[in-house]
């Protein structure tokens, strides 16, 4: 498997590097004159004759303890990691006492050629975090944070009295795992850029979170042996699939689409799925629909023949009064375009001057869940349409993993049709087995319960994960966590250890 000579390669980088720093105006501070505490609590003990002022420097602080360097500026306090193999990139790291203290958490930026900066929080595992998978967890847009996923879906708490504080989230991902939420592209949630300095393709996001993956297994060299997936939901999977053309580890979770199949599934969701949002499938609505799909699809080829970002620049398909994530509810219309109130509350506790300065961000920088400029570089250039599923073939017959899931009441472009029949046309070696595959009953054990159906290709003999698995989450919407938490963690931990989704035959 490629991970070993990577993960490899990575140690031997930060053996190399900490053995001979190259650090300049740091003043090494005698360990035995300090309390034993996190060292992110030190300044509050160090006296002045014991740190290294850099004048001019906006009252900057230095001083370097147990082979690190850690700063202070004005109200933040960070440890900043600078390495020789990566002399156009710096980490800045802090240790967040936030959403829930009984687990270990690390947050600040990546820095890229000084003017790109992204914004990440890590979370350890609540159950065993130095043998559980690392989980890197990206949201779509393009232009959305991942705090929507954090605090949403899967993190170890959820917002609570309307995002004045939080409360204990059983149901997270942290039972399984260890993740980390990253802010990506550029000026999305707390990630920010200096100067002009804008990303538009997914390709340039691959680079970035692939650079960040690096820095951060350097950094914490404890999670780099574990089994490393990388997750997403709606447009994160075109982000996915190119840190997977930059990064083939053994085993990685992603959510992705092809768009002409995708897309063209959208007036059968609507007329005849199982929450039809037009009553007669033959009526007037429907036929309007259908001839729109036809349209779009006539666009989509000539994108993929021609690959100019002219020819791939895409327009809504319809808008109707439902709530397109969850067509059981209607739009909140006070949340223009994501249609929940909780997105609300999420912006009012990261827009917290004291969170800010817990998560290491400049309490004046302003948190937007989504940035619709970004949105709009990204539709401007084509990106959304391009037909990524093509690079997972490659990556399946790499061996690599995939899992795909989607709730039946979402009715966005990445509804449950779409992502089954693109997936039946993914040319991989285990494509007619996939064919062939009829759905079976997916049961829960806690609670028991019927939630879905599952469809899957590959695997030792039933005994691990298949190679391919498409599950159907009843009764869910876009975030399935947020809709299904319980289901959503059986699947998610039955993955996690590699471990076939337990089914039952229909008609059982």
């Amino acid at each position: 498997m490629k991970v070993v000579p990577i993960l490899l390669h990575m140690l031997s980088l930060l053996s190399a590097s900490l053995a001979s720093p190259a650090r300049e105006q740091i003043f090494k501070v005698d360990d035995t004159d300090l309390p034993p505490t996190n060292p992110f609590h030190l300044a509050n003990w160090l006296d002045g004759t014991k740190k290294a002022v850099l004048k001019g420097k906006q009252n900057l602080e230095k001083w370097y303890h147990d082979r690190r360097d850690f700063i202070k500026q004005n109200e933040l306090l960070y440890e900043l990691l600078s390495l020789p193999s990566f002399d156009q990139h710096k980490l800045r790291i802090t240790e967040p006492e936030l959403c829930n203290t009984s687990v270990k958490q690390y947050s600040r930026y990546l820095d890229i050629s000084d003017n790109k900066h992204l914004f990440f929080w890590f979370f350890e595992s609540r159950s065993s975090p130095s043998t559980d998978p690392l989980i890197l967890w990206i949201n779509g847009g393009p232009g959305c944070s991942s705090s929507l996923g954090l605090f949403f879906e899967l993190s170890p708490c959820s917002i609570a009295n309307k995002g004045k504080n939080t409360t204990f989230n059983r149901h997270s991902w942290t039972s399984a795992a260890n993740i980390i939420f990253l802010d990506q592209p550029v000026d999305v949630g707390f990630s920010y850029a200096d100067g002009h300095t804008t990303v538009d393709t997914s390709l340039v996001v691959g680079k970035d979170v692939y650079v960040f993956l690096q820095l951060f297994l350097l950094r914490f060299p404890e999670y780099a042996a574990q089994p490393f997936h990388v997750s997403g939901e709606s447009y994160a999977g075109t982000y996915v699939v190119q840190c997977l053309i930059f990064i083939e580890f053994p085993k990685n979770t992603y959510y992705t689409y092809y768009s002409y199949v995708q897309w063209g599934s959208a007036a059968d969701y609507a007329c005849n799925g199982p929450f039809p949002v037009f009553s007669n499938p033959e009526g007037p609505e429907c036929t309007v629909l259908q001839a729109k799909v036809a349209a779009c699809q006539r666009m989509l080829k000539w994108c993929y023949s021609s690959d100019t970002h002219l020819s791939c620049v895409t327009r809504p398909l319809m808008q109707t009064g439902l709530n397109p994530y969850d067509v059981h509810k209607k739009c909140n219309s006070l949340v223009e375009g994501l249609c929940y109130q909780e997105i609300l509350h999420i912006a009012t506790r990261l827009n917290d001057p004291k969170v800010k300065v817990a998560l290491g961000v400049d309490p004046r920088r302003n948190f937007a869940m989504c940035n619709n400029d970004v949105t709009l570089r990204f539709m401007v250039q084509g990106d959304g349409v391009h037909n990524s599923a093509k690079l997972l073939s490659k990556l399946v017959d790499d061996s690599v993993q995939l899992l795909i899931y989607a709730g039946n009441a979402d009715m966005t472009y990445c509804n449950y049709m779409g992502n089954e029949r693109w997936l039946e046309g993914l040319e991989s070696s285990f494509q007619n087995e996939f064919l062939a595959a009829e759905p079976e009953l997916w049961v829960t054990l806690d609670p028991f319960q019927f939630a879905g159906t599952v469809r899957r290709a590959g695997g030792s003999g039933g005994s691990t994960a298949a190679n391919i698995t498409f599950i159907t989450v009843w009764e869910a919407g876009h975030m399935v966590p947020f809709d299904q938490p319980e289901a959503a963690l059986d699947l998610f931990e039955h993955w996690m250890s590699n471990t076939p989704i337990v089914t039952r035959a229909k008609g059982f």
